[in-house]
Parts: structure tokens; sequence; C-alpha cells
């Protein structure tokens, strides 16, 4: 969390997206390109991560900043620009993945992974395997502990961030993840049984 004295330390993260915030308000493009510079890796790595698809996660990326362009003028900065961001991009996750879809791909795609030349050829399909299973089981979970486990370790929120955008404390957040890492591993385990 960020304290007022925070916001008022030139070097600091909260007076810069502040300024920048300032300068978005005031029709500045260069701000809106200093937005998308800051923010966009993290999107994209939190709906990578969501997905299991660089391509799909690349579309998603685009709708959740056009959707942040249209409800700018909303965001009332009681939270970081980043949690603002994370949450409009798990909902437009949840929103592709409840969407009927039209159109069937010819043949699966895969994500793009970066290749350890020491690495066979068995040891990546595992790493892959595990990966998918691990993204499988984490979009299966509820609702409320879905978007905990997803905003803390793929949106790399902090645990006061994802209680407040959930209203409850950080205890009740914490006690989410630990149920979370509970159902987790009971349903990786029947996995590989």
């Amino acid at each position: 969390m960020t304290t007022p004295e925070d916001e008022t330390q030139p070097d600091s993260p909260a007076f810069r997206e502040a300024s920048l915030l300032d300068r978005l308000a005031a029709g500045d493009t260069r701000a809106a390109e200093n937005l998308v510079d800051e923010t966009y890796a993290q999107v994209y790595a939190a709906l990578c991560h969501l997905t299991g698809d660089g391509d799909l996660a690349a579309d998603l990326t685009q709708e959740t900043f056009r959707k942040a362009w249209q409800s700018l003028a909303r965001f009332d900065r009681r939270s970081r620009l980043g949690t603002w961001l994370y949450r409009i991009a798990y909902n437009t996750f949840l929103n592709h993945v409840r969407r009927p879809q039209r159109l069937v791909p010819l043949e699966e795609r895969q994500a793009a992974e970066a290749r350890d030349p020491g690495e066979g050829q068995e040891e990546r399909i595992d790493r892959r395997e595990v990966k998918e299973r691990l993204r499988r089981a984490v979009v299966g979970l509820p609702e409320e502990l879905r978007f905990t486990v997803t905003a803390r370790f793929w949106g790399d929120l902090e645990v006061a961030e994802i209680a407040e955008i959930e209203g409850v404390t950080g205890a009740a957040i914490r006690k989410r993840l630990k149920k979370a890492y509970t159902r987790l591993g009971t349903v990786l385990e029947e996995e590989a049984a």
C-alpha cells in the first residue's frame, strides 16, 4: 500500500503513476504510450498464464487495454493502476471463456517457450505437461479461489491489494490461498495417479 507521503516523493512509483494519470487526463498522448510501455508485459504475462496460449493472450491483452481506455475516466485511483488493469484483464479472460466459441482451431496451438539448449525433447514435453496440468487445475478452481491465486501469482498483486479489490481482510485472502493450495495439491495428486 502506498501512503500519502509516497505520492509526494518524485522518485516513488506512486508519484510517477499519479503524474502519468494526470498527464493522461490532460490528453497527453505520450503518457498513453508510457502507460502501455510500463504495463503491457505484466498484463500479457498474466493472460499467458491464464490461457496457456501466447496468441490468445496477445488478443486478450489488446482487448484489456481497449476496455481500460474506455473506462479510464472512471478509474478513481483508490488502487494501483496495475491492480485495476489486472482486474480488467481477468474479467476479459472470464468473458472469453464464457463466450461461445464460433471458430474451431484447425490445429492445437502451443505457447511459445524459450528452449534450454541442454534440455532434451522429453524434458521439454514433461515440463510443458506439468505447466499445462497446473494451469488447468488453477482455472478449474472455484471463482473466488481462482481469482485470488491468479491475482497473487500471475498478476503479481500483493495480498493487501487483492484484499482491497475483494473487499475482505488480508487474513481472508491468506485463508483463500491456503484453501486453494490444498485443492490444487489434491487435484494434481489425483491426476498423477
